[in-house]
């Protein structure tokens, strides 16, 4: 890989990374004259805090928009032809900036959505497949990280067979395990109350 590759991925990963970091659960709160969701529950930016501080069709409209941030970081590599490698490494850093914004003193959300948007590319039959398995848990437990964690170890699981069967690039792998050790990581104190049997449930 030449000088002018390796500068553009940098610049595409650096991209993903500023894209994801946008909070739209805070921006989509302030349009529609909401609380700010940094103010409630657990404190974050992501869907399940943005359903709390706005109702929930403004926050279907900041979860979208959270995963279009993962999806466009996928796609820009694509667009630029830098390959697989960068597109998972610039969805990787997108999963990365939401949970970490730079815009917001590097608070967020979770990492689900932009990690969702970011499957819906590289595999959009597997992110459709977690789609209802996310739902059925919400709607049967109405804990969203359990239903988070659960969707995203099914993605991997789901990504990890469709590059072994259907000869998938084996870079898509490293996204499998990567994005979801992301968002498990990003949800250990999650994990902490789910096995304390204490964890928030969405009213």
């Amino acid at each position: 890989m030449d000088l002018g590759s390796l500068l553009l991925a940098a610049a595409l990963v650096a991209a993903g990374y500023f894209i994801g970091g946008i909070p739209f659960g805070i921006v989509v709160a302030k349009a529609v004259g909401g609380p700010d969701p940094r103010t409630l529950g657990s404190g974050r930016t992501g869907g399940a805090n943005t359903l709390r501080a706005i109702g929930p069709r403004a926050a279907i409209v900041a979860g979208l928009l959270d995963a279009a941030k993962g999806s466009v970081a996928a796609l820009l590599p694509l667009a630029f032809g830098a390959g697989p490698v960068v597109q998972v490494l610039a969805a990787l850093a997108a999963i990365l900036g939401h949970s970490r914004s730079p815009y917001i003193r590097f608070g967020g959300g979770r990492g689900i959505a932009p990690g969702f948007g970011g499957l819906l590319v590289i595999a959009p039959l597997v992110a459709l497949i977690v789609v209802p398995v996310f739902v059925l848990i919400l709607a049967l437990t109405r804990i969203s990280s359990l239903a988070s964690l659960t969707a995203s170890a099914l993605g991997m699981v789901a990504l990890l067979g469709a590059v072994v069967v259907f000869g998938l690039n084996p870079v898509y792998a490293v996204y499998a395990v990567a994005a979801t050790g992301l968002i498990w990581l990003f949800h250990l104190d999650n994990i902490q109350r789910l096995l304390a049997g204490q964890e928030r449930r969405i009213n």
